[in-house]
């Protein structure tokens, strides 16, 4: 007989590992990561939860020479060449007007009138924050489906925007290289916190 009040079952050591503990931030990659992979991992990223499922996550999968050529110029001299060398960077961006698309995402009730009259600074807070929720959903979403990551900051958000979003509502927030990413060019694993050092049961 089925207990409803079990938890689901654990995914496997392998799924966590790919997930998680194996998992590395890559700074070269190789392959190529086409569109059918684009549409699959943003298919499977979208379902993470936000605000009021505000979705307020944008995202510019930045792959020609010609969107290459854009964004270069406002990346830290540290960030350039491995950029310019991945298959794909994901510019992981929010709207600041999400809320237009609030009535659609969740109909339920009037939610847009939670938003649209709240001062600009808490706006950019409620979109940031789940943005870059959305963000660590693509990060996860990409290694469940095989690609490897190579998160950063590492660039001026002015010059991203000016190139990318000129007479627009949204703001970059973080970049996310991708592709198949080369062991040769990790460090070796840093330590984490332990469960006393970052978390309390109260």
């Amino acid at each position: 007989m089925q207990d409803d009040n079990a938890f689901k079952p654990t995914l496997p050591d392998a799924s966590l590992d790919q997930l998680f503990r194996q998992a590395r931030t890559y700074n070269r990659f190789t392959g190529e990561v086409d569109d059918a992979t684009l549409h699959k991992l943003y298919d499977l990223l979208k379902w993470g939860p936000t605000t009021s499922n505000s979705c307020p996550a944008r995202y510019v999968f930045v792959r020609s020479p010609d969107a290459k050529a854009k964004l270069g110029p406002a990346l830290d001299e540290g960030n350039y060449k491995k950029t310019m060398a991945a298959p794909c960077t994901a510019i992981v961006a929010y709207d600041m007007a999400f809320y237009e698309k609030v009535p659609v995402l969740f109909p339920h009730t009037d939610a847009r009138g939670w938003f649209d009259t709240k001062p600009e600074a808490d706006l950019r807070t409620i979109a940031l924050r789940n943005g870059s929720l959305q963000g660590a959903y693509l990060l996860l979403a990409a290694r469940a489906i095989g690609l490897d990551c190579g998160p950063m900051s590492g660039f001026d958000n002015a010059k991203v925007d000016a190139a990318f979003f000129p007479g627009t509502t949204w703001r970059s927030n973080f970049l996310v290289n991708l592709g198949k990413g080369d062991p040769a060019s990790i460090f070796p694993r840093s330590p984490r916190l332990n469960f006393d050092e970052a978390c309390r049961i109260d």
